[in-house]
């Protein structure tokens, strides 16, 4: 019985104690300074480079004028197919083939227009997915390379895309200078380009 007591006394104290010591959903908990201090994070939200950087901007641009050319020549060879294709079923209906050998000759003709096609759709689809991925990597590399420099000064530790994360305070948005250094160097970079030709 005394053994019971004792526990239950010394399981009471235990629970108090941590009743004490642990914080309360509204309170924040005790932070180590030393270790808040020296973690320096930052984000960027990717985003605003990709509407706010001119290089990002006039590539967009560039990849979206190509992409549409791709779309018009594929609906001009379409249509032609298509109007081939009626005149055939026309011609076929009308009995203006004088033979059955000229009908299917027409319709092999046909048949290597549209496999031409297809073949062409898939030639610029993949021409159109390789320069969205040399432009992806360069606008990567693009960053990397200036968050490197960027960060000899300001010395993060870590520098975070926005979208990565749930919650983050403003003060630690670093997006704006990001993408003003970024435009700077890029217009360095155009205006070295420009003075070569």
């Amino acid at each position: 019985m005394k053994k019971n007591v004792l526990f239950a006394i010394l399981l009471a104290g235990v629970m108090a104690s941590c009743n004490n010591q642990s914080p309360k959903l509204d309170e924040q908990p005790a932070a180590n300074d030393s270790i808040q201090e020296g973690i320096r994070i930052a984000y960027v939200e990717v985003d605003s480079l990709m509407t706010q950087f001119e290089f990002a901007k006039e590539k967009s641009k560039e990849l979206e004028k190509k992409s549409l050319n791709a779309r018009n020549t594929l609906t001009q060879k379409g249509n032609q197919l298509q109007a081939a294709a009626n005149n055939f079923q026309q011609k076929l209906q009308n009995n203006g083939f004088t033979s059955r050998e000229q009908a299917e000759g027409v319709q092999q003709a046909l048949q290597r227009q549209q496999n031409d096609l297809a073949a062409l759709q898939a030639r610029l689809e993949n021409e159109l997915a390789s320069e969205q991925q040399k432009f992806l990597q360069a606008l990567q590399d693009s960053l990397n390379n200036f968050l490197i420099d960027y960060n000899k000064d300001k010395k993060y530790t870590m520098i975070i895309n926005k979208s990565a994360i749930l919650y983050a305070g403003k003060k630690y948005d670093i997006t704006q200078d990001v993408i003003n250094g970024l435009n700077k160097r890029y217009q360095k970079s155009a205006n070295k380009e420009a003075a070569k030709k």
